[in-house]
């Protein structure tokens, strides 16, 4: 039986049909964000006790690469690699959602 994570974080890799003519975070760098998660949660052995998903599109799309952290339902935008560990560390970690990463009240209020 698979354990309950303490937290799950939901990052989209969603590449949205050029002819709509917005943006999308697969496009942007999602799977690099999300390959960045499940890798740093591999090293540390973290895998487990929180799991990554990658997802379709979450609606934020201009805001993206994004990621969505449950249970707290926070969502974090313009996302790259190297802000993954900072995450990991104060989120997942230290419970303490990363202020500068989410996204305005604006996309996710």
């Amino acid at each position: 039986m698979m354990a309950k994570p303490e937290k799950h974080v939901f990052v989209c890799s969603h590449i949205h049909p050029p002819e709509l003519g917005r943006p999308s975070c697969g496009a942007c760098g999602g799977k690099d964000v999300a390959g960045g998660f499940y890798q740093q949660l591999k090293e540390r052995e973290l895998l487990g006790r929180f799991a990554i998903t990658r997802t379709g599109c979450l609606g934020a799309c201009s805001a993206g690469p994004v990621a969505l952290v449950y249970p707290e339902g926070v969502m974090y935008g313009k996302l790259k690699p190297e802000d993954v560990a900072t995450i990991i560390d104060e989120h997942l970690l230290g419970n303490q959602p990363v202020e500068r990463l989410k996204v305005s009240a604006e996309v996710w209020g």
